[in-house]
């Protein structure tokens, strides 16, 4: 399996992103780079990823409030690259996270439900900013079938995501028994699942009714992701292009959804892939697109995992390291553990300790 990732990233990596359609004339415009705004556009990535940091924090609440900005920014790095390096990350990634919160003196609950509304908040920020840039867009462009195509997603997204939040804090009763019902259909533990989905009702009623935890994580959230495009913007202005904000708000939401196919790590190829062609329909020449979006996509995607490898050498060894560092393993020796593969998700956000292997049932006669 692992060999199999191994060739699907490198046909990915050939196919896909070598071969984009203007690469080689993109190269030349190298010498025309206006380097300061290379420099503001790191920064800006810098600040996006510092606000994720920050929105992290404001779900943990109260759990978290012990952390500094710094060890939480060094927690979120680590959390990013581990993400960044595997295909289908984000389970690593959160395990990772979760490990580092509670090792941090994080109760496991409080981690793993900051971590997954997080995560929650900020893809709802994100189809929202994608919305924002079609109602924009589409009365003055027209509908492109591609990007109309992810607005369905989208909307689908989002009610699914409107209908779970309802139903664990209107209907709890009615939630529990459906979800333990289908839980005893899979043969799964249906105690357990009813006291995560009572666990999880009690925290969403909790979340909704701190209008001011709730505002603080959807504007880090919003921060982030406006940040993260205003970067974007500045690179495609450091090789002389130039995109109206509807196109850009367009491009960025769009290429962040196709970002979450598991295939490839941070959706290498894919993301590329789409920024190219979209941003070359908005009107920007396709030279400056694709040197501009690579440029980018180095800020974005590559030198997180870079800084990420070092916080997280920081919080092991050294004057910043966490206190029970003996526990804290390497990065490779996370991904291969066998407890995180036996962590449902369930378990995973109550911070609950993951269930025994089943014994095998004993046969009749």
């Amino acid at each position: 399996m692992r060999t199999l990732k191994i060739v699907a990233v490198v046909v990915v990596v050939y196919f896909i992103f070598l071969n984009i359609p203007g690469l080689r004339n993109a190269i030349d415009q190298l010498k025309d780079v206006y380097a300061p705004l290379l420099v503001l556009g790191l920064a800006l990535e810098l600040a996006a990823l510092f606000a994720y940091s920050l929105m992290t924090k404001a779900a943990l609440g109260e759990g978290g409030s012990h952390l500094s900005n710094w060890r939480v920014f060094r927690i979120q790095m680590s959390t990013k690259a581990l993400s960044s390096i595997v295909p289908g990350g984000s389970a690593a990634g959160s395990a990772l996270g979760y490990r580092l919160f509670t090792l941090s003196g994080v109760p496991g609950p409080d981690a793993g439900f900051a971590l997954a509304t997080a995560g929650l908040g900020s893809a709802v920020v994100l189809n929202l900013i994608f919305f924002l840039g079609l109602v924009v867009s589409i009365p003055l462009r027209g509908v492109n079938p591609t990007y109309a195509t992810a607005a369905i997603v989208g909307v689908i997204v989002m009610v699914v995501v409107g209908f779970i939040v309802f139903g664990l804090m209107e209907g709890q009763g009615r939630a529990e028994r459906a979800v333990r019902w289908v839980a005893r259909k899979f043969r799964q533990d249906d105690r357990r699942v009813g006291q995560a989905v009572r666990h999880l009702s009690s925290r969403m009623e909790d979340l909704v009714r701190d209008r001011s935890q709730l505002g603080r994580i959807a504007g880090w959230a919003a921060a982030n992701w406006i940040l993260d495009a205003a970067s974007l913007w500045v690179f495609l202005r450091a090789f002389g292009g130039s995109i109206a904000i509807d196109g850009l708000m367009v491009a960025f939401g769009l290429a962040n959804i196709v970002a979450v196919i598991p295939l490839t790590p941070g959706g290498l190829g894919f993301v590329e892939g789409t920024y190219v062609p979209l941003l070359v329909g908005f009107g920007l020449d396709r030279a400056s697109a694709t040197i501009g979006v690579l440029s980018y996509r180095f800020a974005q995607l590559w030198f997180p995992i870079l800084l990420g490898g070092i916080l997280y050498l920081t919080l092991r060894f050294g004057p910043w390291s966490i206190e029970r560092r003996e526990r804290l393993q390497s990065m490779a020796e996370m991904v291969g553990e066998d407890e995180t593969k036996r962590l449902s998700k369930i378990d995973f956000v109550e911070g609950l300790p993951p269930l025994p292997p089943r014994a095998p049932k004993p046969r009749d006669g």
